[in-house]
């Protein structure tokens, strides 16, 4: 047994038998002093991270003798280096299963990760225990698996009432629906679009997933291994069409939720879904919107919008650049979304002009895969016995409130490696940034969700002028075929689209629920980082995401495909553990700082 191993074995001896004999001081004790616990879900039925001593004292003294943990072992070998000692671990909890990581700085607890895996009594039927599928012998009137699922459509949503609610068919709302299925939990996903996938379908034709595949395996069905690096839209909503149908999801298809309510009494919501231009009402227990991490897109009310000539859009509802070819079309905004129908406009021969109003984070794709995704989310990190699975939970170690110091390294290095293009972009007038921070793209993305590019070749139009730029200048008004700026410069346009993000999640709980609700629950994302756009105070986890919120029996999921995929086990295990009346004392219930 190597000294990393045995000093791990020795550390989870001593934490074990603190809490054990309730010497939660002890338990502390053997912390850092700069130290944190994060839990999904196992101890805090939450999503929370504990920083210091004494706050994970206080979790322990509030929680520890309901959770009764035990059987804390070492899976596989520690390693060591660079003064750190590193180990996956194992636990029980009275209810639950769980896996975890751990962190050693010498003798003491740096990091702590806690998850729970699985329910006690009410694990997924997978493996030895899988369901034998048929029924074995004579039976008159037998009703194979078509007549049942038949039957089952007929009458769920309609004489049987779901469990979970799931307002939103996207990759979240399909992922968690498909582990919600393997736990016997009755839900029910409704979209406003046709067809599982339309979400992607119905967008700009060039449109592909930024991230690479490794990153964003569905639960349960990873992607082939012949499957491209970056999916297209369109192959992307074709494998969730079929994903729905292979997982034998409840999914209603042109089915817009209307409106819902929750009646305190009865402990239920009362939904007013409109399915194939019926109205019907559902009364499901727990109610899930999974509309992405964004919300009502954000449309800038700017003087003379109302009398302008042209197109104008969102760029949510922006569906190709077929119709602008010799068109003048103004893109408002530098992120993303910016880029990519920039791009689309250009290569459809369109006169473009990208309007930046403040300055954004440029990752070229390659740079991003190699330094930032590389280790954990590569053909490599397969090859070094890192699937998905295992990447996750190490991308879940790191808290957050030391998850800028390792990110800032990464953001260096691409800073000289890329030096080229960031210079021709600057001297093209592009404002650009890497942070507050220097920590770059993924926290934007965790504190903001907004104010980077992941360069697919959109950079390139921009640095060599093919995509004309106009930065740093206020729009004064619109006219009916321009657009005038503050330096009284004025921009032709016959389409203008609007780039300009969405609101906080909590915007759909205002429109479909109430504003009463929505100001209960609070903003949804970001971390309280007291950098722009992300208000403080520090809060430590994404606000409102996958965990319990000010509102009794509603949830918000979103995210990306990564974050979809990983999270959704934790959501459905909570659903899970409510829908069994298996107590869930919620430790740690955010308070609410922002309202949106």
């Amino acid at each position: 047994m190597s000294d990393a191993t045995q000093a791990v074995k020795s550390w989870l001896a001593a934490f074990g038998a603190a809490i054990e004999r309730g010497d939660h001081a002890a338990a502390a004790a053997l912390f850092d002093e700069d130290c944190y616990w994060r839990d999904l879900v196992s101890f805090t039925w939450n999503i929370k991270t504990m920083e210091g001593r004494a706050a994970i004292r206080a979790m322990l003294d509030a929680v520890a003798a309901q959770v009764r943990p035990s059987a804390w072992a070492i899976d596989g070998e520690a390693s060591a280096a660079d003064g750190v000692t590193e180990a996956w671990i194992t636990f029980e909890t009275a209810v639950a299963r769980g896996k975890g990581h751990i962190r050693l700085k010498g003798d003491k607890c740096w990091t702590l990760l806690t998850t729970m895996v699985e329910l006690k009594g009410f694990e997924e039927p997978r493996g030895a225990a899988r369901p034998k599928g048929v029924e074995h012998g004579a039976l008159q009137d037998r009703k194979n698996w078509a007549e049942r699922r038949a039957e089952h459509a007929d009458t769920f949503g309609i004489s049987e009432q779901p469990y979970v609610l799931i307002v939103g068919g996207g990759q979240g709302g399909i992922g968690l629906g498909a582990r919600l299925k393997r736990l016997g939990v009755p839900a029910l996903i409704v979209e406003k679009n046709e067809r599982p996938g339309d979400s992607w379908r119905k967008r700009y034709k060039s449109l592909c997933l930024h991230d690479p595949v490794w990153y964003d395996h569905m639960p349960y069905l990873p992607f082939p291994d012949h499957w491209p690096v970056f999916s297209p839209k369109d192959k992307i909503g074709d494998w969730l069409e079929m994903y729905t149908r292979v997982m034998e999801l409840d999914y209603w298809g042109s089915t817009e939720c209307k409106s819902a309510k929750y009646d305190e009494a009865a402990g239920t919501w009362e939904v007013q879904v409109e399915r194939g231009g019926k109205p019907l009402t559902l009364r499901p227990t727990q109610l899930v919107l999974a509309t992405g991490m964004s919300a009502v897109p954000n449309v800038p009310h700017l003087p003379g919008a109302g009398s302008f000539k042209g197109e104008q859009h969102h760029s949510s509802r922006h569906g190709g650049g077929e119709a602008y070819r010799g068109k003048k079309c103004v893109v408002i905004g530098s992120n993303n979304s910016a880029h990519d129908i920039c791009a689309d406009l250009w290569e459809h021969g369109a006169d473009v002009t990208m309007v930046q109003r403040s300055s954004t984070h440029i990752a070229r794709s390659d740079s991003l895969m190699e330094l930032a995704l590389g280790g954990l989310y590569s053909e490599e990190a397969i090859r070094n016995g890192i699937d998905h699975h295992k990447a996750d939970l190490i991308f879940a170690s790191v808290p957050y409130k030391i998850m800028a110091g390792f990110q800032i390294p990464v953001y260096e290095e691409m800073k000289k490696r890329d030096a080229e293009l960031y210079a021709r972009l600057e001297k093209a007038g592009f404002m650009l940034d890497f942070g507050d921070d220097g920590s770059g793209l993924f926290m934007k993305y965790l504190r903001r969700g907004s104010g980077y590019y992941i360069d697919v070749g959109a950079s390139e139009l921009v640095a060599n002028g093919q995509v004309k730029l106009k930065s740093g200048v206020a729009i004064e008004r619109i006219k009916e075929h321009s657009i005038l700026f503050a330096d009284g410069t004025e921009l032709p346009a016959d389409l203008i689209v609007y780039a300009t993000g969405y609101g906080s999640m909590n915007g759909w709980a205002a429109r479909l629920i109430s504003q009463e609700v929505a100001d209960k629950v609070g903003k949804c994302w970001g971390l309280g980082s007291d950098t722009r756009k992300d208000p403080g105070p520090w809060e430590g986890e994404l606000r409102n995401m996958w965990k319990p919120t000010r509102q009794p029996a509603l949830w918000f999921h979103g995210g990306n495909l990564h974050q979809s995929r990983h999270y959704s086990q934790f959501l459905s295990l909570q659903l899970k553990a409510r829908k069994e009346g298996i107590p869930t004392p919620v430790y740690g219930l955010a308070e609410v700082h922002h309202l949106s």
